[in-house]
């Protein structure tokens, strides 16, 4: 919002950035990409679920790998173009079996979508031209193959990213792996720490 002379005017939200395959066979696993403007996650999902909703699907859940997002909430609102798209989307993690230049998107009839996320810092002409191959039917090259070939793409390891914790309460269809109540990792037994190992956390 913008406050002029008493009055407030609507501050537009900015374009969201990101790229479609269009239907039918593709030949990699990719099926598009995603420029979000930060590492926070529940600041930039809301816009993507929102646009999904009218392009694709109503998106029920999403799946990351933490190491690119600062938390991982369990459930992130998202206010879509009218009140009644307004809902939630279940969020959980992996860190050894999802790229982690990745964002898997399950709707409410279990279609699914993978999306090359690239990294907010990706300079304008790379980013367009990564989004434009992700979303190529031909493209064959993962995430992190797209990205290895972008010097503007690449991200030092960051530290203080706080990690999600288990929630019993998670439903089956999450099976666990749907992140509870963020905590940094350190502070407490309950939360997961990073590791090297392949198991996924849950």
């Amino acid at each position: 919002m913008t406050v002029i002379d008493g009055a407030t005017l609507a501050t537009p939200e900015p374009a969201l950035r990101f790229s479609l395959a269009p239907d039918g066979p593709r030949a990699g696993r990719l099926d598009g990409a995603w420029w979000p403007r930060s590492h926070d996650l529940p600041l930039e999902l809301p816009a993507l679920a929102a646009e999904l909703d009218e392009r694709w699907d109503r998106v029920a859940g999403i799946t990351v790998n933490p190491a690119q997002w600062l938390t991982v909430p369990r459930r992130i609102p998202v206010s879509g173009h009218t009140v009644h798209a307004s809902h939630t989307v279940h969020a959980g993690w992996f860190t050894a079996v999802q790229d982690q230049h990745t964002i898997s998107v399950r709707s409410h009839i279990a279609r699914r979508l993978t999306l090359l996320v690239v990294p907010p810092q990706t300079g304008a002409v790379a980013a367009a031209r990564l989004m434009a191959e992700a979303a190529d039917p031909a493209n064959t090259r993962t995430a992190s193959d797209l990205l290895a070939d972008e010097p503007s793409a690449k991200m030092p390891n960051r530290r203080g990213i706080v990690w999600p914790v288990r929630d019993p309460s998670v439903s089956a269809w999450g099976s666990a792996r749907w992140g509870g109540p963020s905590s940094p990792p350190g502070r407490s037994g309950t939360g997961p720490r990073p590791t090297t190992g392949d198991a996924d956390h849950r």
